[in-house]
């Protein structure tokens, strides 16, 4: 391991508070671009279809495919443990961009195809690399408030991201977003090469990712325990939303742009549970607000196929899953960072695996389950939360941290 991880120095571990606040608010830019491209197939699927000429199932393979390609996140890991946090997250942007132009620039099913994996490979980097950055940097008391403030980059996704997508598709064509969004992606990797400070990567044999780390982690219970929970309560919550937009196209006839301005009601959701996050679960303790956030989930779940009779009922619905499923999947975050605090870009890494391949797992259920009725989309999200909870209550530990 690099000596940025094993022994930080006070500047390091506690950079100026102004200095970190910026550093906070350019990331959390960034991860609302890059989950704005990330997340806008879920409601314009339909769009995308239509416009590369391909049936809604060709897409909806896509999706498998880059939850298959999740499984292959703890390979980028040791790039954050090892050459550095920034290096990772510039590389991640830089993908990113490259990705997006693609697509704008050569408009076809390969380019989006190419796209979606790469997207995600950006993902990959960033993400875990942002979050061990923090866990560097923040005791553990208070990580629950700061990756909550950068989670603030998802919901924002949905809340200013995706409408405004939506409102460039209605305007002009399928395409339309993702120059825009290469443009923004570049304005952020600027603002984080200035920022976040340089680390230059060591050539010393000594930081090589060495078998007792990997060990560490891939033969800890507590471990796979939390990462198995990442996959079921992902699952669950991917298995409504690869159908939630064909669903609400089908049911209420809503239009493109109706369907990117109802995806503000999921945003609202995220952001309140991202609020909950910030204020609660330092207070309650992470294992325990997890374990709140998978019952009350779980709730949702049965409930929301029952409130599917008229349209602002199901988006009351849709808020209920949303709002229980962001507030657990956030506060498992700075859980997960403290399990092994000697490989915490490899942990991470592992936890985006995880949820990837419970977006894998979700896709091809949720897909399935629809041609029965969306209510057996519902209870299986349902079940899966149920035998995650079971792993929360009963196998998950907290590694209290300094």
């Amino acid at each position: 391991m690099t000596s940025e991880i094993l022994s930080p120095t006070p500047a390091t571990r506690h950079p100026p508070p102004a200095r970190f606040r910026f550093q906070l608010i350019a990331a959390t830019f960034a991860r609302v671009v890059v989950n704005t491209a990330h997340r806008m197939v879920y409601p314009f699927l339909p769009a995308f279809s239509r416009g590369l000429g391909v049936p809604l199932e060709s897409l909806a393979v896509i999706l498998s495919v880059r939850g298959a390609l999740g499984m292959a996140s703890p390979f980028f890991g040791g790039v954050p443990d090892r050459f550095g946090r920034r290096y990772a997250m510039l590389i991640g942007v830089a993908i990113f961009c490259a990705a997006l132009a693609l697509v704008g620039l050569w408009p076809s099913y390969l380019t989006f195809f190419a796209a979606i994996i790469l997207i995600v490979v950006s993902k990959f980097l960033f993400d875990p690399a942002l979050q061990a950055y923090i866990g560097d940097r923040t005791p553990y008391s208070q990580r629950g408030l700061v990756i909550g403030i950068t989670e603030l980059g998802w919901s924002g996704a949905a809340l200013v991201g995706i409408p405004l997508a939506g409102l460039l598709i209605a305007r002009g064509t399928w395409r339309s977003p993702f120059l825009p969004l290469a443009g923004l992606g570049l304005l952020a990797g600027v603002a984080l090469w200035f920022l976040i400070p340089r680390q230059p990567p060591t050539t010393d044999d000594t930081n090589a990712p060495r078998p007792d780390v990997w060990s560490s982690v891939w033969r800890n219970t507590n471990v796979l325990a939390a990462l198995s929970l990442g996959l079921l309560i992902t699952a669950g919550n991917e298995s409504l939303n690869v159908v939630y937009g064909a669903w609400m196209e089908r049911t209420y006839g809503l239009t493109v742009a109706a369907l990117g301005l109802s995806v503000t009601v999921i945003g609202i959701a995220e952001l309140a549970a991202e609020g909950l996050v910030i204020f609660l679960s330092d207070r309650l303790g992470k294992r325990r607000a997890v374990a709140a956030g998978i019952a009350a989930g779980t709730l949702a779940y049965f409930a929301l196929p029952a409130l599917t009779f008229d349209l602002k009922f199901a988006l009351i619905g849709l808020f209920l899953v949303f709002i229980t499923f962001e507030f657990t999947i956030v506060t498992s975050i700075p859980l997960m960072t403290e399990l092994v605090p000697e490989a915490r870009g490899t942990v991470m890494s592992a936890n985006i695996a995880a949820h990837a391949g419970g977006r894998m797992l979700g896709a091809l259920i949720g897909a399935y389950v629809f041609h029965f009725g969306f209510l057996w989309n519902g209870v299986a999200a349902a079940v899966l939360n149920l035998v995650a909870l079971g792993l929360v209550v009963w196998v998950v530990r907290e590694r209290k941290g300094k």
